[in-house]
């Protein structure tokens, strides 16, 4: 179908990559383990969204440009990583005094702020682009007469299989949270770790030379 083979190892390939952490893994987990795995999974979906940005880029050629073009890379470069950074302090600032979580600000955290944030982790993320680009075309046939919509159909599949990979994350992030008293000193630590990664991905984001 549209010139699409070994659909099979492109499943299992996607599946091996989505399963290995990530920047996008570190925000699901910290979100999850610090507000539940409901809103560990809206940041999941939004993370997915994201990454179509990316998938609709392969497919129409733009993502050649950020291959291509060293302003346009430096720009989706620079502004991934000022997010993260961002990310990262308000992560920090959110972990409460002596210890303890902030309750006022564990429940003030809505679905569509978590959302807003996994999309904009990924989509500003120009090293995902640079990915589809180079991983999608493995599997489609040079002469298909439909490569745009291979890569698309490709970039779905894998985002899909991806989404629900960063569930199960979400799901034990939240339960291993739930263990160690998430409310508590637990939720703390990790919101400073993540908070700390955040911040460690950005710098490392802003000093990315192009693939």
């Amino acid at each position: 179908m549209f010139g699409i083979h070994d659909l099979a190892l492109f499943i299992i390939s996607g599946l091996l990559l989505n399963i290995t952490p990530g920047q996008d893994v570190a925000f699901i987990v910290s979100r999850g383990a610090a507000f539940g795995w409901r809103k560990g999974m809206v940041a999941a979906l939004g993370v997915g969204t994201g990454c179509f940005v990316h998938v609709f880029a392969a497919a129409l050629g733009l993502s050649a440009i950020l291959a291509t073009s060293a302003t346009a890379f430096t720009v989706v470069k620079l502004a991934g990583a000022g997010y993260l950074i961002w990310i990262g302090l308000s992560v920090w600032r959110s972990g409460g005094e002596n210890g303890e979580a902030n309750p006022i600000q564990y429940h003030k955290v809505s679905l569509r702020r978590l959302f807003i944030q996994g999309f904009l982790t990924n989509a500003l993320n120009p090293k995902v682009a640079l990915f589809f680009m180079a991983f999608l075309p493995q599997f489609v046939s040079p002469d298909s007469p439909a490569k745009p919509l291979a890569f698309l159909t490709l970039g779905v599949i894998f985002t899909v299989n991806g989404t629900m990979v960063n569930f199960g994350y979400a799901w034990f992030a939240a339960r291993a949270a739930a263990l160690f008293n998430g409310g508590g000193r637990f939720t703390a630590w990790i919101k400073r770790a993540a908070g700390t990664l955040f911040i460690g991905l950005g710098i490392r984001l802003a000093m990315a030379e192009r693939i």
